[in-house]
């Protein structure tokens, strides 16, 4: 009986969840935004604030290389890095962090393309964001020299205590990895 009741309860949970039709919601900008800047505060770090959406591939290469074991250790020791799903369409609606295409305009992004990205205190006061190109365009994902450099200078002006051979670290590493 033991037996049976261990292989039925798992399945009438799943049973139950799928004929519900409930998923994990994502969860509110603000909550989300309100998490990253108490453990920005607690850790004396800037929170790096990516707007992403599921179909953008230069979102995909972006969180690659902050995913790079190397570049995260150096990221983390600077940033709390938090992402928001945004600008999806259709059933990846549901993708969104509520909220989240309101946070992206009132950062300075919302005409600005994916990704999108604000680096904020821990106050919670935009310290710098991704629209540092020529016309005040989107570095998105720095893929070319001019965005590497641009980036480059964001990671100066963002993370005061990350060091000329951390930086250089991150920069190489984009170099070696831009598209082709």
């Amino acid at each position: 009986m033991h037996r049976i009741l261990s292989i039925l309860v798992p399945i009438m949970f799943l049973a139950t969840v799928v004929a519900s039709g409930q998923s994990e919601k994502p969860e509110k900008a603000d909550i989300v935004l309100k998490a990253a800047l108490q453990q920005a505060k607690g850790g004396n770090k800037t929170v790096l604030l990516v707007f992403h959406a599921s179909w953008c591939g230069w979102c995909k290469r972006l969180d690659a290389v902050l995913e790079d074991p190397d570049i995260k250790k150096i990221m983390n020791d600077h940033y709390v890095i938090t992402h928001l799903d945004v600008m999806e369409s259709g059933a990846k609606k549901a993708l969104e962090n509520p909220g989240g295409n309101e946070m992206i305009a009132e950062y300075g992004g919302a005409k600005s393309g994916l990704p999108f990205y604000s680096f904020l205190n821990s106050d919670g006061k935009k310290i710098a964001d991704s629209n540092v190109m020529p016309k005040d365009q989107n570095i998105g994902y720095p893929g070319t020299p001019e965005e590497i450099a641009a980036f480059n200078i964001l990671l100066k002006q963002t993370a005061p205590r990350m060091t000329d051979e951390q930086r250089s670290q991150i920069v190489a590493y984009l170099q070696k990895n831009a598209p082709r």
